[in-house]
């Protein structure tokens, strides 16, 4: 394969789906507007628990365009699915919509109304009179240990005797951290779009980071075969985890459609996005390290519950990183979780990693601290070589040269450590790092690309792209493998019906999709060679082994070249089609991905002003596919972690468990003038034994550590060490600190 054709796995390769996003020809799911739609429209629960006593529709009925009222007193029987990872059926509230009468959480669904227009729809809804029996609430994760206590998580992780390592220890610390919960928030809202043909077959365009996961667990929903359901999700306004796994109001609009017998949009509004579409849970995670006399860990403990709703389990693993990061011979990781009068968690951009970094990395520092290390070299001296919880070598790790080469363009040689000591005017400047950490997976995947006469190629997989370049890089190892030119490769994906695969979520999506692409493009140039060198092929009498593939074509040792269109041409066909399955990741190896990030904060104490100023991150995940892509993702994600650090934190009112401020006036993001210089180094090591790129995952790591990185440097600056996110002034404001010894 020429030097052209590699260059083309790293390049920065613009997106090939932008000019149909640009052009508005990109159709998300409430884009599809099918002959004679009807609206929906959710009347939400204004209590946190109770029952629905009594609903009044009657009023409502008589609105203008009202097709039919739904309620727990009017639905269709359903079933459950089994919710399982393993079967690919999997969703996050399992209750079915409208099951009962009971309220579990504010917010959830109680009726609704379906008319011949959105306005009119969302007018009736208005008219739906609901009495309930209300009951005394579990606000908050405080409120659910003392109700409830704990249940049992999973993922949980013990060697040694962490507990009579830490009382021999010659330095220790005991601190908790807590974190809130954290809201998605994506850009487009969740959507679907449902309805039934004559034959009783459902298609269903929805807002889904998993359209197979979708078909499956709604085929048992419906009980119908699978092949009877199509989902499409071609384009997503981005999910962080909301839309990997089907939701109720996606079932409500399926089963609405076929009982008024039309299709039926349904749009949730963004404040119900606050209460049935998940959420980060909240989090306590208590920390307990101790060090020997040279500064080495001998000891920790990361004990973490988190809170879940009082339908379903679900389980925020915040140690799961902590297990195998850093060498202790004596480590024990648990979890737990209290139930709370809140919508079912889900998950969230690195889920368990983002909440159980914060408290990770803040205390690696707060134990670097009392050991008298610096910060950097207490990594560096403590980084594991090997993957201790599992007992297998790491593929591949870099986080050494991650951390040094880091540290080395932020500048922290230059770093005083003492607190409070380093100011440029009004300012105070804080330097703070950590590091960050994600597992690397690989899930099994089904392809297909077709080689076409006119000198095209398709390539298609039912894998979705949620705004992060899936399109561009499935184009670039079709390209990679064919030497056809990016701009005459289409590409589908998001659609249930095309060969399966996995969810876009977990940082997996890569990796796995990869793999089967060019599986799928070598079966298809196999296929090529045998119409080249058959009776009326271009190469006729000639071996395949014999050909080449240069340039979008095949060339034998004398030198003949023949394009793809002219060896299809001669054979009379109009394309050579390839397939390709490809498996998980073995267990011969820990797979993961590493990381440092390295932050400067700047505090302003007489106006009471926060800012991070500066973030150098630098990133091993493998070999780059697509540079400027993946520095893209980097960079939201350490927005993302600013958020997280400094201002993300859906409220909930203690007396009721009602949320306080679901919008977006009220629930605070960065915005353009919160974005600091950011600096992403990636590192470019091909990880060969991963997958047949060397590519891993980069769309969760960017985010973890972050949050503990700008405690850190805030801690360096004001001498506050902050263990509640977000950061907010109120927790900074005091006097202005003295240069101290740290």
């Amino acid at each position: 394969m020429s030097d052209k054709q590699h260059s083309i796995i790293g390049a920065g390769v613009p997106r090939i789906d932008g000019p149909d996003k640009l052009a508005g020809r990109a159709n998300y799911a409430a884009d599809n507007l099918p002959a004679d739609m009807a609206y929906g429209y959710g009347v939400f629960s204004t209590i946190a628990k109770g029952k629905v006593a009594r609903i009044k529709v009657d009023e409502a009925k008589r609105m203008p365009g009202v097709i039919d009222i739904f309620h727990h007193g009017h639905f269709p029987s359903l079933y459950r699915t089994p919710s399982s990872f393993a079967q690919g059926n999997k969703v996050e509230e399992t209750r079915l919509p409208f099951e009962d009468e009971r309220v579990y959480y504010e917010g959830q669904f109680v009726a609704l109304v379906v008319a011949d227009s959105f306005e009119n729809a969302r007018a009736a809804a208005r008219h739906v009179e609901v009495e309930y029996a209300s009951e005394s609430a579990v606000a908050n994760l405080a409120q659910g240990l003392d109700d409830n206590g704990t249940q049992a998580g999973s993922g949980n992780h013990s060697r040694g005797d962490a507990s009579g390592a830490f009382e021999d220890a010659a330095a220790s610390i005991d601190v908790t951290y807590h974190t809130p919960v954290e809201t998605h928030n994506p850009m487009e809202m969740h959507a679907s779009v449902a309805y039934w043909d004559a034959q009783g077959n459902l298609t269903i365009y929805d807002a889904s980071q998993g359209v197979v996961v979708e078909r499956n667990a709604l085929s048992k929903i419906f009980a119908i075969a699978p092949e009877r359901i199509t989902v499409h999700a071609p384009y997503i306004g981005s999910g962080f985890g909301s839309k990997l796994w089907t939701w109720p109001h996606a079932v409500a609009t399926a089963a609405v459609a076929r009982e008024v017998g039309r299709p039926v949009q349904l749009v949730v509004p963004r404040q119900q996005m606050f209460t049935t579409t998940g959420h980060r849970p909240e989090t306590r995670q208590r920390m307990r390290l101790a060090t020997d006399a040279n500064g080495r860990l001998v000891s920790l403990r990361h004990e973490s519950i988190n809170t879940t709703s009082f339908t379903d389990q679900y389980v925020e693993t915040c140690g799961s990183v902590t297990k195998s990061l850093y060498s202790c011979p004596n480590l024990t990781v648990s979890h737990a979780t209290t139930q709370v009068n809140r919508g079912t968690p889900t998950s969230m951009r690195a889920p368990g990693a983002a909440p159980g970094l914060f408290a990770l990395e803040s205390a690696i520092d707060e134990m670097a601290l009392a050991a008298g290390v610096d910060p950097v070299q207490f990594r560096l001296d403590n980084y594991a070589e090997r993957d201790e919880s599992q007992d297998l070598d790491f593929s591949s790790n870099h986080i050494v040269e991650a951390t040094n080469r880091a540290a080395e363009t932020f500048g922290w040689a230059d770093r005083n450590p003492r607190i409070g000591s380093m100011r440029e005017g009004r300012e105070i400047i804080g330097y703070g790092m950590a590091a960050c950490n994600w597992e690397a997976l690989k899930r099994p995947c089904d392809a297909r690309v077709s080689l076409r006469a006119d000198g095209t190629a398709f390539a298609s997989c039912a894998t979705q792209d949620i705004g992060t370049g899936t399109y561009t890089i499935v184009a670039q190892a079709v390209s990679d493998v064919t030497g056809i030119p990016i701009d005459r490769i289409t590409v589908k994906l998001g659609d249930s019906s095309y060969p399966d695969g996995p969810i876009s979520g977990g940082s997996w999506a890569t990796a796995t999709t990869l793999p089967a692409i060019a599986g799928a493009a070598r079966n298809a140039l196999d296929e090529m060679k045998r119409y080249a060198t058959g009776d009326n092929g271009v190469f006729a009498g000639a071996s395949s082994d014999e050909l080449d593939v240069v340039d979008g074509g095949l060339r034998n040792a004398g030198g003949k070249q023949a394009s793809f269109a002219e060896v299809l041409d001669a054979a009379r066909y109009g394309s050579a089609d390839g397939e390709a399955h490809t498996e998980a990741a073995d267990s011969q190896y820990s797979y993961r991905s590493f990381g440092a990030h390295f932050v400067e904060v700047r505090w302003d104490p007489g106006i009471s002003h926060l800012r991070v100023s500066r973030v150098v991150s630098a990133i091993d995940v493998g070999r780059v596919i697509n540079e400027t892509t993946a520095r893209n993702q980097v960079e939201g994600a350490v927005v993302m972690g600013i958020g997280m650090g400094l201002f993300e934190a859906t409220e909930y009112d203690e007396r009721n468990g009602r949320p306080v401020n679901n919008d977006y006036a009220e629930y605070v993001v960065p915005v353009h003038a919160d974005q600091p210089e950011i600096d992403v180094i990636l590192l470019d090591y091909p990880d060969l034994a991963f997958n047949e790129y060397g590519a891993r995952g980069i769309g969760e790591i960017g985010i973890t550590g972050l949050a503990a990185a700008i405690g850190n440097a805030v801690h360096h600056a004001t001498g506050k060490r902050i263990r509640e996110l977000p950061i907010t002034l109120d927790k900074l404001m005091d006097d202005v600190p003295q240069a101290q010894s740290a």
